[in-house]
């Protein structure tokens, strides 16, 4: 397998930069405070039976998994460690040297090399001078008599972008039409700035679709690692669910039981998220705003990163190294999102506001811009 960009890159920084600015999740919280917002007592979980749970996942855990969908029962989904697992899975079992996938870029790298270590894969752009609208006429295009997968992310990492209802509806009738497998990757739905931009669960509204979801994002519980796929294909989640047994083989107890109390409070966990994901866009605007000179700046649509563009000189790779070297301001540059189907944007970043202490992070991050300023204005 191709080593994985973004992993690579935050195994040396993300744990010893001073400001990570360029998370993908939301903020985090301890035990304590879950059971607290949950009002549940602390000695429930001491317990908590520390056996093997099952491959499926916790009963329970799937039933509340299935109430955050509008016509899916516990039967429809299967759990994972994280979302990486149900990525891996998905594609080693739907995909053989044969066939072919289309994948959309650009993407969580994953989506794309997996895919390329098992068969033929082509790229569909997200059109960047058009607000990353999906391109379905290149969709049609690159289709094959042996294709057999399309794979998006909506809201997109790193984008944010979702496509209109119109869009995606065209979507799921292509895919229908064709007979293909939708793998729709969603661990940012319910992060939408504006809700009327909010898309149907692919699973809820296609038959051969697979919903990918996680508690790490929108929840803001990614130690958990938890994550599922949710279909209505239930022979397929079988197949998905003996591969499995190769590799997690199951999940670990306590972050099951956590996850069940997480989703019983899923309402307050995401107004949380929300209302700070609101502060900080804020910060972010009056800051790219101060540097317009330097920066592209465009909200994203959801999610809780964004994807300016570099305006100076010297480039984005230089940029950003410079940045975390002299800063500890931590960025992801676009060499990150390097697609091997297309020619990926360029001079850009991914920057996050999910999470707390962004403050901190921005005023480092405009010192070191005043320092600056002479080299890098364009």
């Amino acid at each position: 397998m191709r080593d994985f960009a973004l992993e690579t890159f935050f195994s040396k920084w993300e744990f010893s930069a001073r400001h990570h600015m360029t998370a993908s999740d939301a903020q985090s919280m301890s035990i304590a405070e879950l059971m607290t917002l949950a009002n549940r007592p602390m000695e429930e979980l001491g317990e908590l039976h520390l056996g093997y749970t099952e491959t499926w996942g916790a009963p329970l855990l799937r039933e509340a998994i299935a109430s955050t969908y509008d016509s899916l029962n516990a039967s429809n989904v299967l759990c994972f460690a994280g979302a990486e697992e149900g990525v891996y899975t998905s594609m080693r079992v739907l995909l053989d040297k044969t066939d072919h996938a289309i994948v959309v870029v650009p993407n969580y790298q994953a989506a794309e090399s997996v895919p390329l270590d098992i068969c033929a894969v082509s790229g569909v752009p997200l059109l960047e001078q058009e607000a990353w609208r999906l391109d379905l006429d290149e969709l049609k295009n690159v289709l094959q008599p042996n294709t057999k997968l399309v794979s998006v992310c909506f809201p997109n990492n790193p984008t944010g972008a979702i496509p209109s209802h119109e869009i995606f509806k065209e979507l799921i009738d292509f895919c229908r039409q064709h007979g293909l497998y939708l793998f729709c990757d969603e661990v940012y739905r319910l992060l939408e700035l504006d809700e009327s931009k909010r898309i149907p669960q692919a699973a809820d509204v296609y038959e051969k679709a697979l919903s990918l979801n996680v508690m790490s994002k929108a929840y803001g519980l990614p130690g958990l690692r938890i994550g599922w796929i949710a279909s209505q294909d239930t022979a397929l989640l079988q197949k998905l669910e003996r591969y499995k047994h190769y590799l997690s083989i199951c999940n670990s107890a306590p972050s099951e039981q956590l996850s069940i109390i997480a989703l019983s409070v899923r309402e307050q966990l995401l107004n949380i998220v929300k209302a700070r994901i609101g502060k900080n866009l804020i910060k972010l605007e009056h800051f790219f705003e101060k540097h317009a000179n330097l920066f592209e700046w465009t909200q994203p649509d959801g999610g809780c990163i964004a994807y300016p563009k570099f305006l100076g000189r010297g480039g984005v790779e230089e940029f950003c190294q410079s940045l975390v070297e002299e800063a500890g301001v931590l960025l992801l540059p676009a060499s990150i999102y390097h697609s091997e189907l297309l020619e990926s944007p360029q001079n850009r970043f991914r920057i996050g506001f999910g999470r707390e202490g962004i403050d901190e992070g921005l005023a480092a991050f405009d010192e070191f811009l005043e320092l600056k300023h002479n080299s890098l204005a364009p």
